[in-house]
This record gives C-alpha cells, structure tokens and sequence, in this order.
C-alpha cells in the first residue's frame, strides 16, 4: 500500500509540473481601425453617399492569425498575434472609415438604397497585404467606383501600390497597415469626387 501511494503521489508531482509548465502565452488582438482623426472641415462634403462592399482577401491571408512574410518566399502564420475580427470585415471597417472621414458622407451598406441621394458603390479587392516585421507592409489593391443607378458598365477601375516602415513589433507593423489603408482611401476618395463631378479620373 506505501509502494502504491508513492507511485501515486509520484504521477500526481509530475502531471502538476507539466500542468504549470504548459500555461499558454498571452494572445495579442490588433485591428485595422486606426483611431479617430479630427475631422477636417476644409474639404468639401460629397454630394452622394458611398457604399462600401465587402473587401475581397486573397485566401492564404485570411486568417485569424497574421502572416508575416520572411526573406522572399516564407511566411509565417503568428499564433500569439491575431486579428480582432475577420480580416475582410476589418479590412472594409477600415476604409469606410477612413472614406467617411474624407468625403464628409454616409456609409449606407447594410442599409436600403434611397430614392433620392445617389450612392456610389465601391468595391476593393486586396492582391498583397505583406508584411516584414521590423522593415515594412506593402499593400496591392484594385478597386472599382460607379454609382447605383447607373448602367453596369459606367465603371471606374484602377489599382495602386501603397507601401509604409514598419520598424519595431507587431503593434508597429499593423499600423503602418493603418496608414497604408489610409493612403488607399485618400487616392478612392479624390477619385471618388472626380468621378462624380464629371463620370472621368484618372489612375496613376
């Protein structure tokens, strides 16, 4: 019965340490979402609301953990280092914030169409949103303008390059993923009021 018990006692001594050394690292959640800005009155107020439609991500992006690009051709899917929400839903958060912001207008996506305003559609689709932790993000986008009530073809279509330092952490490199959705909404949003002004931009 003594042997038994100290076998016991034994197995009970090791399970425990095992147990406490297991205890997993603590998970950190970022956003795209930068902070509100002050908005800026000196731009003019556009006369049509957007809508915003859902962002597409290439599918080795969209995770729950963030991808890191290491050298040329590794990535590496960081565990401890997540996104709050969907990648695509913070992705279009992001923007229609900062479109918002910009154009001095309402996001009505979810919303019904109305009658009397007219809404212009805007769609992105993300190529890259690349990331080397400590030196820099590069994000590729196309994206399309034209307003809802318009023929299906009366289309407005370019894509761009937006790249941003990201020296220090993760927290470092998911803001200059911020400013780089910055610098995308800021080129969509002047030609967003080109477009309507005169149903013609131009894509550098």
């Amino acid at each position: 019965m003594i042997r038994i018990n100290r076998v016991y006692l034994g197995c009970w001594f090791v399970l425990a340490i095992s147990g406490c050394s297991s205890v997993s690292a603590p998970v950190h959640y970022h956003t795209l979402l930068a902070p509100a800005a002050p908005a800026v009155e000196s731009q003019p107020q556009a006369p049509f609301l957007i809508e915003v439609l859902p962002v597409g991500i290439p599918p080795q992006l969209d995770q729950l953990q963030l991808v890191v690009r290491q050298g040329t051709s590794n990535v590496a899917i960081v565990d401890g280092e997540r996104w709050a929400g969907p990648l695509a839903d913070e992705f279009r958060n992001a923007l229609s914030t900062q479109l918002t912001q910009r154009l001095h207008t309402q996001d009505i996506a979810g919303l019904a169409v109305p009658k009397d305003q007219p809404v212009l559609r805007i769609k992105v689709q993300v190529r890259r949103l690349d990331g080397w932790l400590g030196q820099r993000v590069q994000l590729d986008a196309d994206w399309s303008l034209g307003f809802a009530k318009q023929a299906a073809n009366a289309r407005f279509i370019c894509r761009g390059q937006f790249q941003e330092q990201a020296s220090g952490g993760y927290a470092e490199l998911v803001q200059a993923q911020q400013r780089s959705i910055a610098a995308l909404a800021a080129r969509v949003a002047e030609q967003a009021q080109a477009w309507a002004a005169a149903q013609s931009a131009s894509c550098p």
